[in-house]
């Protein structure tokens, strides 16, 4: 007899998102970046950078958290049998759809998580970015509703399934071999920032274990902000929204006991007030994430799964944060970066031109 996944129910996924709301303003207490405890787009941006694939001094970091969610997925994924290794559903277009969400992520400054986060902690920014992330997940589900679907994945073996855990586990065991030396921009292969966001962040075996924890978690609950807009846009169904509300009302509370909530527009940690760019940087990075099927989080746990397709918009992001620094694309907190608009409208452009052709009343 089949265990029942209590994870996954109502009130198993209303716990995991009260526990990532509690867990995330104690790593902002502990070191990580202000209203940025746990951030998927940001994270990736920080390892993106660690390994040299852009060279912003102020974002350089190999984020534990990252590695503990695909880490502890896969942990939790062969514990209940459910490592499924596929791929082949369309990946490169998977790859470009990571690459924009990253670009959007970074036009906002943040994924999701961290729009939740800056809402708990009092950044009012974050509300046109969760307005303008509900807005793309809606366009999205306009897609899928006239049939859009980026085909079936295809059955492969194991090492396939494996392959984004092992990057993972290497980039951690980098991370052994080079440590962070303090006051030095480089150690041995990896960069480190010296100030900045990048330089800031909870102890090492704090940041692995709270990753690996929600990373098993997450995948057992099926934990997913895009998902859970997605279902109660298209179905009505409060299920996984509730998740959201859980996190948003724990990291408030949290906030409030650490002291870390500041209310208001200006002055907010790692954060611009253009209310425009954060409305529509989140409203491509939304797009993008239900065109993928996932959000950024959603995306590190199936990876851990085994899911190639999942890893290549994973794969995706951390090239968009690439592109962004390099190309002047992401903002900053003086405002939006010198080509973010282009890189906005090209993004935008991408996703239609994909919603469209993939839909199967146009095919």
């Amino acid at each position: 007899m089949q265990r029942r996944n209590i994870f996954a129910t109502k009130w198993g996924i209303i716990g995991v998102g009260a526990l990532i709301g509690i867990l995330a303003p104690v790593l902002q207490k502990l070191g990580n970046p202000g209203n940025m405890g746990i951030c998927v787009a940001c994270f990736e941006r920080d390892i993106a950078g660690t390994i040299g694939l852009h060279r912003a001094g102020v974002v350089q970091y190999m984020r534990p958290e990252i590695i503990g969610f695909v880490i502890g997925a896969l942990i939790g994924a062969h514990l209940f049998k459910e490592f499924r290794p596929r791929v082949g559903s369309d990946p490169v277009i998977r790859f470009f759809l990571g690459v924009f969400a990253m670009i959007g992520a970074l036009i906002f400054l943040g994924c999701p998580w961290r729009a939740l986060l800056r809402l708990s902690g009092g950044d009012m920014n974050a509300v046109l970015g969760l307005a303008g992330l509900s807005f793309g997940v809606w366009i999205g589900t306009l897609f899928l509703k006239k049939g859009y679907n980026l085909g079936r994945s295809q059955v492969v073996r194991p090492p396939a399934g494996w392959l984004l855990s092992l990057m993972m586990a290497g980039f951690f065991i980098l991370m052994l071999i080079y440590p962070q030396v303090q006051g030095e921009a480089k150690s041995g292969v990896l960069f480190y920032s010296v100030k900045g966001p990048g330089n800031m962040h909870a102890p090492i075996i704090v940041s692995l274990s709270v990753g690996l924890g929600i990373g098993f978690l997450a995948q057992r609950s099926r934990f997913c902000t895009m998902g859970a807009l997605r279902d109660l846009l298209l179905f009505g169904q409060m299920h996984l929204f509730g998740g959201i509300v859980a996190l948003v009302v724990a990291a408030f509370i949290t906030n409030l006991i650490l002291g870390q909530f500041h209310v208001g527009f200006a002055g907010q940690p790692v954060a611009h007030n253009l209310h425009i760019w954060n409305f529509a940087g989140m409203a491509l990075a939304g797009l993008c994430f239900a065109l993928a099927g996932g959000c950024p989080g959603r995306q590190l746990f199936l990876s851990g799964e085994g899911d190639g397709d999942a890893a290549m918009f994973v794969l995706g992001m951390i090239a968009g944060a690439a592109f962004a620094h390099n190309f002047g694309l992401a903002s900053s907190p003086k405002g939006l970066g010198p080509h973010g608009m282009a890189a906005f409208v090209l993004g935008l452009l991408f996703c239609l031109f994909i919603g469209f052709t993939m839909s199967r009343k146009n095919a």
